[in-house]
């Protein structure tokens, strides 16, 4: 996943369900992200969530990575993060084939196990077990995008003789993160992963927050035979710019309150080169309000890293 220089790389979160965004206006968010000069864009993987205003959900995240790659050149796609249950898993590597081929290899496989039980109740998935599918769905997903094929006969899923054609134009496949922090799921994922990430609200939104989660999860990297240098650490970051009213994410509990990063261009990217030396090789800004406008005021700060 590493970039052409060592400087940690930015990227930006585009909406989810803060309002219901226009499809051609996402787009055109992307394309101004990848104007303005941010390294990477992120969409995440949801179908539902109540709220305040009434039930509301994001556009599905495959289709809309795809129109991404097709209208994009330069930056890095990937969803933050990919819900395997939302899918059976051999079709989950075949949309990530497609979509890193449509991007010519632009395609960051983020995964996770889920959390939302009220999508998931929804839409007719199983929310029981989730770490347990999701064990046996990432050995599938990671095995057809590296190898190409796999037999696997599971409690929870079959797949016959199951040949990935066409391939990812990346010998190996794209690179895999896992979106979680959880010991279980670590121990499932480290020895393949080529990044983690954690969510802003998880570890406190500040840079000395990160830096203990990155101490434990390194010793975790260590214990499954691998360096700390072959897993990027990467990390989402909440930023509130003016008119920033909080940011809707339905039932989520993901701790304490927290102070979001906040100031001029230059305060924020003087606060983001402490995420860079905590060891953060990656982050994605977490916007409020995230509009096409606070994109266009971002390009300073990118400017100013």
């Amino acid at each position: 996943m590493s970039g052409a220089s060592s400087r940690m790389r930015i990227g930006v979160q585009l909406p989810e369900v803060e309002w219901e965004v226009p499809f051609g206006e996402l787009i055109e968010m992307a394309q101004t992200a990848e104007g303005v000069g941010f390294d990477s864009l992120w969409l995440g993987d949801h179908l539902l969530y109540d709220l305040p205003v009434g039930p509301r959900g994001p556009w599905e995240v495959w289709t809309s990575l795809a129109a991404i790659a097709a209208s994009t050149t330069r930056i890095t796609i990937g969803p933050l993060v990919a819900s395997t249950a939302f899918h059976a898993p051999a079709m989950l590597a075949k949309q990530a084939a497609t979509v890193d081929a449509i991007s010519d290899g632009r395609l960051v496989v983020g995964l996770g196990a889920g959390w939302n039980r009220r999508e998931y109740d929804a839409f007719g998935f199983p929310y029981d077990r989730r770490v347990s599918r999701f064990d046996e769905a990432f050995t599938i997903i990671r095995t057809l995008l590296r190898d190409g094929e796999i037999d696997f006969h599971g409690e929870f899923y079959d797949v016959d003789r199951c040949v990935l054609h066409p391939r990812s134009p990346r010998a190996g496949g794209p690179p895999l993160m896992v979106g979680s922090t959880g010991a279980r799921m670590l121990g499932i994922t480290l020895p393949y992963v080529d990044a983690w990430n954690m969510w802003w609200s998880q570890y406190g939104n500040t840079a000395d927050g990160f830096a203990r989660e990155k101490a434990r999860i390194d010793g975790l990297i260590s214990t499954a035979d691998r360096s700390p240098t072959d897993v990027e650490a990467t990390a989402a970051v909440f930023v509130r710019l003016a008119g920033g009213a909080g940011r809707q994410m339905g039932d989520y509990d993901g701790g304490p309150e927290v102070d979001p990063v906040t100031g001029s261009p230059a305060e924020i990217a003087e606060q983001l080169r402490a995420w860079e030396a905590a060891g953060a090789a990656h982050v994605q800004l977490v916007v409020d309000p995230i509009t096409q406008g606070s994109i266009e005021w971002l390009a300073d700060v990118i400017e100013e890293f």
